[in-house]
């Protein structure tokens, strides 16, 4: 997928970093299209998303997938704190 646009002052982001925000901005409502990708509220979608998995505090006795799911939480929560960091870069 192409970026809606392209910034070459950004820090390069991973690729699941990259689809997270183009997903979000492609799907955000607006006809023309966003002015500026909009890092911070990418990252809050994934952590809501993160809490919605798997709470922060969650543990179930018995659920063989309980070590998967934390990984899944990681993973978002790691994301989204790629995404932040990007935004904190090009403020």
């Amino acid at each position: 997928m192409v970026s809606l646009m392209e910034d070459c002052s950004m820090t390069k982001l991973s690729l699941a970093a990259e689809a997270v925000l183009d997903a979000y901005m492609n799907n955000c409502g607006w006809l023309d299209g966003p002015f500026e990708k909009d890092y911070r509220c990418a990252a809050a979608v994934l952590r809501a998303a993160a809490d919605q998995v798997v709470p922060e505090f969650w543990h179930e006795e018995g659920d063989i997938y309980a070590e998967t799911k934390h990984d899944v939480r990681a993973d978002l929560l790691a994301i989204a704190a790629e995404l932040e960091d990007n935004a904190n870069h090009n403020d």
